[in-house]
């Protein structure tokens, strides 16, 4: 199932399990997708800095056969150990967060019920290609993570997870320099293939870029419980 984009400013999409059974409204949950080694754990890590003091949010990771990325967060500390999750996909990153999401839904749930009340779960997804895209039965909103060091022709290539994602990150623009890549053809290429749709330039190493993805996380949230 693909996110719905006909109206690009419009805020998250309420679903109907928008309510908890208790009738609070449950966390807005966002999904974070890319190719592997694009930077996604690192964003989740980044954006937990930027936003722990502020809303309750809590992580659930994906990896095919082990914790990695679960681990990488405990031992950065960016949140207590009951507020991370990992589920073990055993197959294909794309078949838990898009065709069979239940191990990651009674990941989150189960966060919601322990740890709750949450204002935001971040769902990353295992590395996967340009066409990994959440469900809507997950997530209510998707960031895509891409990096330069894959080529700055990845935003011409395209695919559902670089056109149709509420929010697209170039990460490590550090890079560009020393792997050949053109910043200001990937800004321009990403433009073209997402219209209005938003796009941030990060480098987590320089610091630059995470405030604007964070930014756009509290807007989310603003829309999510007006």
């Amino acid at each position: 199932m693909h996110l719905d984009h006909s109206d690009p400013h419009a805020p998250a999409a309420v679903g109907a399990d928008a309510r908890r059974p208790d009738g609070r409204r449950r966390a807005l949950r966002i999904g974070l997708g890319g190719p592997v080694g694009s930077g996604k754990t690192a964003t989740v890590a980044a954006l937990c800095r930027e936003l722990r003091d502020e809303f309750a949010l809590a992580v659930v990771t994906n990896d095919i056969y082990t914790r990695e990325d679960a681990e990488f967060l405990l031992r950065e500390a960016v949140l207590p150990p009951e507020r991370i999750a990992a589920v073990e996909t055993g197959a294909c990153p794309h078949t838990a967060i898009r065709d069979d999401i239940s191990a990651n839904l009674e990941a989150v749930e189960d966060l919601e019920d322990a740890v709750g009340p949450l204002d935001l779960v971040l769902v990353e997804s295992g590395g996967d290609n340009l066409t990994a895209t959440f469900s809507k039965g997950l997530v209510d909103a998707q960031v895509f993570v891409i990096d330069v060091a894959g080529g700055d022709d990845i935003p011409r290539k395209g695919g559902p997870g670089v056109t149709t994602a509420d929010l697209l990150v170039v990460n490590k623009t550090d890079l560009a320099p020393y792997v050949g890549s053109d910043l200001a053809r990937m800004a321009a290429d990403a433009k073209a293939q997402r219209a209005e749709l938003p796009v941030v330039l990060q480098s987590l190493r320089a610091g630059s870029g995470v405030r604007d993805v964070a930014a756009w996380v509290r807007g989310r949230l603003a829309a999510w419980t007006a």
